[in-house]
């Protein structure tokens, strides 16, 4: 059975280092582009670059937006330190970015790999957005587009609003809105999806060189955590958007309407996720857009993630 083929858009982040290192064992990773989010773009793209050469992958990365489409940037998300990948020393990076923009990048890709391309944004999703508006075939070339991002129910950054979404709502609306096929794991499931002191232990004693740096990066993380928030783990957000093509069993999924509010005072940036229960009268519904997550055996996605990180020499 061949692997799926994806390109991931990401702002690494120590979430984000993680699910190119599993997309990397498990998918055939045919790029990475880089956007704001997590820290600036340039320091995102260094430490998509720093991952890569840790594991000595040789995968093309394009950087992307720096901006979000219509609002300021966000500061720098505090739990992943000043350079957005605090917590471990990483390589210095050999490779460079190749020289094109990452919508452009994206664009290519998906016209190289029609109707095989798996697109996975698990940060702001700036360059998806652009890059649907620059070529308007882009939707039906993507097999599906994954999302990390939003919430079925309470946010993070608001008590609304989830970091990724919050980041650039205008661009969220425009992926949701696309009618390409999508499909969401918000705030509700990857919160309690991650690595407890127990799995750091774990990865730190096998001594190998890639565990040993993600235990470091985790480690440094999980006390984040625990100072912000009380959380006993170190939440792995992103990884939850690429297991599922790995392994299908481990999500449960709701296929239903996801709305982007965008004026809401107390709720800009809220994913409105309708869950309300399903009725054959209710003909005056919205069309569902998105296929979201509502469950997940997240230990068993975690133990997924150790063996996964064991397996690099």
């Amino acid at each position: 059975m061949s692997k799926s083929k994806i390109l991931i858009d990401c702002d690494p982040g120590h979430d984000d280092a993680v699910a190119i290192l599993f997309a990397a064992r498990h998918l055939q990773l045919v790029g990475i582009t880089t956007v704001h989010g997590n820290n600036t773009v340039e320091n995102t793209t260094r430490n998509a670059l720093a991952i890569l050469e840790l594991a000595g992958l040789d995968v093309p990365l394009a950087a992307g937006s720096a901006e979000p489409l219509a609002q300021r940037r966000a500061n720098i998300a505090a739990v992943h330190g000043k350079r957005g990948l605090d917590g471990a020393d990483l390589p210095e990076p050999r490779r460079q970015p190749v020289n094109t923009h990452a919508v452009d990048f994206i664009i290519e890709m998906a016209n190289r790999y029609r109707h095989d391309l798996v697109l996975a944004t698990i940060g702001p999703q700036t360059n998806l957005a652009l890059a649907l508006r620059r070529e308007p075939r882009l939707k039906d070339w993507l097999r599906e587009i994954t999302v990390m991002g939003g919430s079925t129910g309470a946010g993070n950054v608001t008590a609304a609003a989830e970091f990724n979404i919050h980041c650039d709502p205008e661009a969220a609306w425009v992926v949701f809105n696309s009618g390409a096929p999508i499909r969401m794991v918000g705030l509700n499931i990857t919160r309690r999806t991650g690595f407890n002191q127990a799995d750091i232990d774990a990865l730190r004693a096998s001594r190998r060189t890639v565990a040993t740096v993600i235990a470091d990066l985790m480690a440094f993380c999980l006390r984040r955590q625990l100072e912000g928030d009380g959380l006993e783990i170190a939440p792995m957000h992103d990884v939850c958007a690429i297991v599922p093509y790995a392994n299908t069993t481990l999500f449960e999924y709701r296929h239903t309407r996801v709305d982007v509010e965008l004026v809401g005072t107390q709720t800009r940036g809220m994913t409105v996720c309708d869950l309300r229960p399903q009725s054959p009268t209710a003909a005056d519904r919205p069309l569902p857009n998105a296929l979201v997550a509502i469950d997940a055996d997240s230990r068993q996605v975690i133990r997924a993630v150790i063996d996964t990180l064991l397996s690099y020499a």
